[in-house]
């Protein structure tokens, strides 16, 4: 029988990568968008051509309902969850604090913590249950550059992100249950367009020590890495992904 590995904001860039991979790997997989349903269903064709068996749904992560429903539908359809990467989240355009509405804040970490966190408690129910489990975190290192200037607000939530890492995997550690956090770098995904900066990435690239950008699937091969029982003895971290940066 095949794993079940859960994915949020899996239509696009790194969610979409870790979908492709984790087919690859032998993985059963339940794919979420908010905003895309054609990318979402793409990825899934990939996956199914790959041999998995893909379920696909619509889940905004700030409305805890939807988070139930999903994972209903997860029960009904695999039966279980044995990975979870807790992927989904957003950006907003670049603006100081001073700039940043309250609506902006809320929405920000209503996505990026507080749906994390709730995806992420369901995860655990069900792993629990099943005495093993693993969850990776997408954080970022904006959690500890700090994106002045642009995105403060979206590096505030992923610090939190990381403390969440950290408590939650000891809590469960004595369940059979490992959770870590991976943190992307500058990576050639369409965030930055979301956040109004489409060129972002190339511009920023001699920041890198490395000297370039990072791709999606150079994170998911990091998140699989995790996932996988090469990993069996760590839990509580967060991997960088960053080029050195």
């Amino acid at each position: 029988m095949r794993p079940v590995c859960l994915i949020t904001g899996a239509s696009a860039g790194i969610g979409a990568a870790c979908a492709c991979l984790a087919a690859q790997r032998g993985y059963d997989l339940a794919l979420t968008y908010n905003s895309d349903p054609k990318g979402a269903e793409e990825v899934a064709a990939v996956a199914n051509a790959a041999g998995a068996q893909a379920l696909v749904m619509q889940v905004d992560v700030s409305n805890p309902a939807a988070i139930d429903k999903m994972y209903n539908r997860i029960d009904k359809t695999h039966g279980r969850i044995d990975a979870l990467i807790n992927n989904a989240g957003i950006v907003d355009q670049a603006a100081r604090v001073t700039e940043m509405s309250h609506a902006r804040l809320r929405q920000m970490f209503d996505v990026n913590v507080i749906g994390a966190i709730m995806v992420a408690q369901g995860a655990v129910r069900r792993m629990e249950a099943q005495g093993s489990g693993v969850i990776v975190n997408i954080t970022s290192a904006a959690a500890r550059l700090g994106s002045a200037n642009q995105y403060v607000d979206y590096a505030a939530s992923k610090a939190a992100i990381d403390i969440f890492t950290k408590g939650l995997s000891d809590e469960v550690a004595g369940k059979g249950i490992r959770v870590m956090a991976v943190a992307p770098g500058l990576i050639d995904t369409e965030i930055h367009a979301k956040g109004g900066d489409p060129d972002r990435a190339a511009r920023l690239a001699r920041n890198v020590p490395m000297g370039r950008t990072g791709s999606a699937d150079e994170i998911a091969q990091a998140v699989l890495f995790l996932l996988s029982q090469e990993a069996s003895y760590i839990t509580g971290s967060t991997l960088d992904v960053t080029g050195g940066r």
